[in-house]
């Protein structure tokens, strides 16, 4: 159903069960899936893909143009995953020539005012509550829930399951499973609760508990930990998921709470 009052370009591809609402603009160079729901006031730009079942809420810009000065017009995408929320006033610029696009997965939930910058990769089922600022570069693991009015560092990397406390400011990689707040940020425990609602079980979450303990409550550097870690414990995927986010850490991860 498209409204009269809206402006679309006629080379945009728009499945016909697509709701557009009145004062929608939506650009040429525009992908959109079935069944999805463009409220009032969105602006779609070119390089926007979006999925099956996305809600785009007024005021939001998806696929605008980088704010970084490198950008020279290349043609880039912004993809949204099916079953995405984009609530009011949300911003997710394209990708530049560096990764050629910025992706935020299926399931999730992007609440007002946040932005998410060009080249990130937004995994699925996350949660970014109100006005979280992410720069260009960032990733975010599947299931992460960030806090309202995080502010995320350029490049920086946030790991799966991860309980991100809202104002945090975040200049340091966020392992997986954990909790990270205070000011400046550290790692605070593991999100026992978060993984236990996500089908968890307890001998997961102690096994997870217990690498968490050799990392930061060992006295050990971080790369004789990892050492001990994986010559210690026994291996399952969630050590393995932690040993190798914190070995291919661009940034190092956040230290621990002193």
């Amino acid at each position: 159903m498209t409204q009269p009052l809206a402006s679309i370009h006629p080379d945009a591809k728009i499945h016909p069960s697509v709701v557009i609402e009145p004062f929608v603009t939506i650009h040429g160079n525009v992908e959109i899936g079935e069944g999805s729901h463009i409220y009032s006031n969105a602006t779609i730009m070119d390089g926007a893909r979006i999925g099956k079942n996305v809600k785009i809420f007024p005021g939001a810009v998806v696929s605008g143009p980088p704010q970084d000065l490198k950008f020279r017009g290349e043609d880039t995408v912004a993809i949204i995953g099916d079953g995405t929320t984009l609530r009011e006033c949300v911003t997710i610029h394209r990708g530049t020539a560096s990764k050629g696009k910025t992706v935020v997965g299926s399931n999730s939930l992007i609440m007002a005012y946040c932005h998410v910058a060009h080249d990130c990769v937004v995994g699925n089922n996350v949660i970014m509550s109100n006005a979280v600022q992410m720069a260009g570069e960032v990733v975010v693991d599947d299931f992460a829930v960030l806090g309202g009015g995080a502010l995320i560092h350029q490049f920086c990397h946030i790991g799966s399951h991860v309980m991100l406390q809202g104002g945090a400011l975040v200049n340091k990689d966020i392992p997986p499973f954990v909790k990270a707040a205070r000011d400046p940020i550290a790692y605070v425990g593991v999100n026992s609760i978060g993984l236990r609602r996500r089908g968890f079980t307890n001998e997961a979450i102690r096994d997870i508990q217990e690498i968490y303990r050799y990392l930061y409550l060992s006295g050990l550097n971080v790369t004789d930990a990892i050492n001990r870690i994986e010559a210690e414990l026994p291996a399952s995927k969630e050590r393995d998921e932690i040993i190798l986010f914190v070995r291919n850490s661009g940034r190092g991860i956040l230290r621990g709470y002193v």
